[in-house]
């Protein structure tokens, strides 16, 4: 544990922020709101594409910087960017064809702000979970062949190739890129969610991972290891959690992510990430250094 003031608070948003209702509990939002008047800087680290954190970082009642896409891209709630790390595109031309087989569950997603920011070529094999989503967000999402769309939009970079289906074939897609001669051209990032069995699988640049881009915003920031609290419940938060001098895991977390040294805290439908701040950070602040 720190021994020091926590200074930077970085939180996951999907079962950690968010309740797996997708909601914000009050809880959370005052706890937030008091870390901040306190002093402490919040930042949102996540999976999601930027455009899709934005709503959720704009429910807080502070401005707020984001961390997206697993690390790639750094940028304030205002649409100031400080960091991003794209895919190249050989890497990305090979990385799907490797996975040629699965491109009913492929997206091809760039950090843009016009309405093709996902790239989708098939629908056979899609949940009704993800067609749900894909109607609420046809606006960003644009109809083509993945590795057509990369060659026609180069020199454009994309930011991920992303997977996501359920859990069983999605670890096979993630064995076959982990043991393939490509693996050391980019990274891979996971994040299941067994009970809805609905894995997410993400290929992005060999140096991204929210603890590297957190990393970077506390060094950006002034800030010390020691003074950052990191709060996190799936496998792609394993790395931000490592970093921070205070880890805690949510009551909800994947089997596996606890490590050693690290608390843990409530559920995110019993508001666990409040419990989390109440606890181990505003309980703390007057700690001497």
């Amino acid at each position: 544990m720190s021994a020091c003031p926590i200074r930077l608070l970085a939180i996951d948003i999907d079962g950690t922020l968010l309740d797996t209702q997708g909601q914000l509990p009050e809880r959370n939002r005052d706890a937030l709101a008091a870390a901040q008047q306190a002093g402490v800087e919040i930042v949102l680290v996540t999976g999601r594409r930027y455009s899709f954190a934005l709503p959720i970082a704009r429910m807080l009642p502070f401005d707020t910087v984001l961390i997206s896409s697993n690390g790639a891209v750094i940028r304030s709630a205002g649409g100031h960017t400080y960091h991003r790390q794209l895919l190249s595109i050989e890497t990305a031309a090979r990385a799907l064809e490797l996975a040629r087989d699965w491109r009913d569950y492929t997206l091809l997603a760039y950090d843009t702000e016009t309405n093709a920011q996902l790239v989708l070529e098939g629908l056979q094999r899609r949940t009704p979970g993800f067609l749900a989503w894909l109607e609420r967000n046809r606006q960003f999402v644009a109809f083509a062949p993945v590795d057509q769309a990369l060659r026609e939009r180069a020199p454009e970079q994309p930011l991920q190739i992303m997977f996501s289906g359920p859990v069983a074939e999605l670890r096979r897609i993630e064995r076959l890129l982990l043991e393939s001669e490509l693996a050391a051209s980019f990274r891979v990032m996971k994040t299941e969610y067994e009970d809805r069995d609905l894995s997410i699988v993400d290929i992005v640049h060999p140096e991204c991972s929210k603890g590297n881009a957190l990393k970077t915003w506390a060094g950006l920031r002034g800030y010390r290891r020691e003074e950052v609290m990191a709060v996190g419940d799936n496998f792609n938060d394993f790395e931000m959690l490592q970093f921070a001098g205070l880890a805690v895991v949510m009551g909800n977390c994947v089997d596996g992510l606890r490590g050693d040294g690290w608390h843990s805290t409530g559920h995110c439908d019993d508001a666990g990430l409040a419990e989390a701040i109440h606890r181990w950070l505003l309980a703390g602040q007057e700690r001497g250094c």
